[in-house]
C-alpha cells in the first residue's frame, strides 16, 4: 500500500465530457468553427486548455487562442460545467476505502484548482482530499512531474509512497518523468492496450479495481 495516491481529475475521478463538449461546442458555433465530431474534442480532454484550443480550432495566434480560452469560461464554462460534472460511481466508496486505510488522497489536473474545488464541494468530497494542484499551481503543465513534486515537497515523501493514477499517455508520461508509480484506468478516450508501452503497476477497467 502507498501512503499517497494522487489523482488526475477529468476521466479519472470524475466524468466531466459533457460539459466541457457542450461549452465547446457552443463556444465554436459562436465564433464559427467546425463544427467537430464529439470524439475529436474528447480527445482533447486532459490536454491545457491553451493546447485544446489551439488544436481544435487550429489557430496559431496566441492573442486569438487566449481569446477563446476567456470566451470559453466567462460565457459557458463558468455557468455550465460544475453541473455537467458528475463522480463516476466508483469514485466515492475507492476514495472511502484508501481513507479507511490511512491513505492520503490528492489531485495533479491540466483543470484550474479552483473548476475542481467546486466539483469537490458540490459532492462533499473535502474531508477525502488532502490537496489540490491544478493548473494555475504550476509552472510548466503536465506532462512536467511539477505537480507531483509539490506533493512530494509538501508533505515530505519518499518516491516509493506515492501512486499517481491517470486515464490518459499525459498521466503516463508525468509519472515516469516524476519517477513514482503509475496506475492507468481506461475510463478516458485511451485504451488498454496503449498504456502498455508505459511503466505502470496495473491497468484499470474503473477505479474500483484500485490495487
Amino acid at each position: 500500500m502507498y501512503s499517497t495516491y494522487i489523482f488526475d481529475f477529468d476521466y479519472t475521478l470524475a466524468n466531466s465530457e459533457q460539459g466541457i463538449v457542450m461549452c465547446f461546442e457552443m463556444l465554436f458555433a459562436d465564433e464559427g468553427y467546425g463544427p467537430f465530431p464529439r470524439q475529436t474534442i474528447c480527445q482533447t480532454i486532459g490536454m491545457t486548455m491553451y493546447d485544446a484550443m489551439a488544436q481544435l480550432t487550429g489557430e496559431t495566434n496566441p492573442h486569438r487562442i487566449n481569446e477563446l480560452i476567456h470566451l470559453y469560461k466567462v460565457r459557458y464554462s463558468d455557468k455550465y460545467m460544475v453541473a455537467n460534472t458528475h463522480l463516476y460511481p466508483q469514485t466515492r466508496p475507492m476514495l472511502t476505502r484508501l481513507k479507511e486505510k490511512g491513505a492520503r488522497i490528492c489531485i495533479v489536473s491540466t483543470k484550474t484548482r479552483s473548476r475542481i474545488q467546486q466539483t469537490i464541494d458540490k459532492e462533499h468530497l473535502n474531508s477525502y482530499i488532502d490537496c489540490v494542484i491544478g493548473i494555475e499551481d504550476v509552472r510548466d503543465a503536465k506532462p512536467s512531474p511539477q505537480g507531483i513534486q509539490t506533493i512530494q515537497s509538501r508533505f515530505h515523501l519518499p518516491l516509493g509512497e506515492i501512486l499517481y493514477i491517470g486515464d490518459s499517455l499525459i498521466d503516463a508520461q508525468t509519472a515516469a518523468n516524476a519517477h513514482v508509480d503509475f496506475a492507468a484506468v481506461t475510463t478516458g478516450t485511451t485504451s488498454a492496450a496503449d498504456f502498455t508501452v508505459w511503466p505502470h503497476v496495473q491497468i484499470m477497467h474503473d477505479l474500483s479495481e484500485l490495487l
